[in-house]
């Protein structure tokens, strides 16, 4: 734990002692002569008392706090502490910690706490949400005056996002050293052939694939460059007005030798003049994307149509193709870096998964929205939403 994080700790153990003591020390007094009373006080209104601030302190805190006496049973939870693991705070006064917070780990944590030995530790539950979730929990004594553990104060919030954040960030790591280390490595070996055998067959052999490869290290590394950009919220933007047709006839016109190729008709059809406040450079890049995956999954025979139209107030460009479609499993996933439906097909095609990240950062940053529909063999659509800037209708 950071040195922040000990201090809080440090003030919720003083915190939750002095709710604790503050219950305990009446029960001390019974016995004990009533003091003489104090003196009149001249109206006004009362302070509140110690005890009280206290306790309003540790229900407003964000941070779930439990307090459980020695038999186990909980004296008192806050509200985060009910929302944490779902239960009434109200209700578990006097419930067992076992019937609030069913998990056993827990249970024997706090046998350890009462010896007076403190833990913190992850703790992992199966709740009524979805999927398993992952909570940083600690547990720390409470000791009277004689140091006797009568309490157990135990402090929890949920990690599964940032545990989740941080298996997204190894993963990160891992899939862009793989993809940087597979174009230089072909660039090593067709770099060391040259050496070995500097004929100029060899020579006018290797060296356009080394530039090749050279030229898609370049490409990935900008990717990830506008993919860290669109996740900070840093994207750069030169609006101005725009027309759609404008943008993406250039584009269309560019892929059509490729589609040719391929045997694939690939056609634009634009139902009105539609314009928008964006920025054409980042658009271009969203119909290249686009345009470019359906092209790699959409086989001979196929067809490609770009839409685009208006709908109440945005504009609209939808993709559509007649490829092979995406598993209904992975549609949820196919908007996250470096996530890829077949990855050896898509290595093969030279595609690292950054594509359609990309493409939604972009689209997030002029405040669109884009979606997909796909159905597996049948094809894919996408679906891009962008704010009107206005609508250029034709007279009749």
């Amino acid at each position: 734990m950071t040195p922040a994080e000990w201090s809080l700790v440090a003030l919720l153990v003083g915190v939750a002692a002095g709710l604790t003591l503050a219950r305990v020390a009446p029960r001390r007094e019974e016995n004990a002569q009533p003091p003489d009373p104090p003196p009149p006080a001249p109206p006004s209104a009362p302070p509140p008392s110690g005890e009280n601030v206290f306790a309003a302190l540790v229900r407003a805190l964000p941070i779930g706090v439990i307090v459980v006496d020695r038999t186990y049973h909980v004296e008192f939870a806050n509200a985060a502490a009910g929302t944490t693991f779902g239960f009434d705070p109200g209700r578990a006064i006097a419930l067992h910690v076992i019937e609030a917070v069913p998990n056993i780990e827990l249970e024997r944590r706090i046998s350890d706490a009462l010896r007076g030995e403190a833990s913190v530790a992850p703790l992992m539950i199966t709740g009524t949400a979805p999927g398993q979730r992952t909570y940083r929990v600690s547990v720390y004594p409470l000791v009277d005056e004689n140091q006797q553990s009568r309490r157990v104060v135990i402090f929890c919030d949920d990690q599964t996002s940032l545990m989740r954040l941080d298996r997204a960030r190894k993963e990160f790591l891992s899939n862009v050293s793989h993809e940087l280390r597979t174009p230089l490595s072909s660039i090593k070996l067709m770099l060391e052939t040259v050496l070995e055998a500097p004929e100029e067959e060899a020579r006018d052999l290797f060296v356009p694939q080394a530039l090749s490869q050279v030229d898609r290290l370049n490409a990935l590394v900008g990717q990830l460059l506008d993919q860290a950009r669109a996740e900070s919220g840093q994207l750069q933007l030169a609006l101005r007005d725009v027309d759609l047709e404008q943008v993406a006839g250039p584009i269309v016109a560019s892929f059509e030798q490729h589609a040719s190729n391929k045997g694939v008709s690939l056609e634009l059809t634009a139902t009105r003049p539609v314009r928008v406040e964006a920025d054409p450079d980042r658009l271009a890049q969203v119909f290249v994307n686009l345009i470019d995956n359906a092209l790699r999954h959409t086989s001979q025979g196929g067809r490609i149509r770009i839409e685009l139209d208006a709908r109440d107030s945005d504009a609209v460009l939808r993709v559509r193709d007649t490829g092979e479609g995406i598993p209904y499993r992975d549609l949820p996933h196919i908007f996250e870096r470096f996530y890829v439906v077949d990855r050896s097909r898509t290595r093969g095609s030279g595609g690292a998964g950054l594509g359609l990240a990309i493409v939604k950062g972009i689209v997030d940053a002029h405040g669109g929205a884009i979606s997909a529909e796909s159905m597996l063999g049948r094809g894919t659509s996408f679906t891009v939403r962008l704010p009107i800037m206005r609508i250029k209708r034709e007279t009749p």
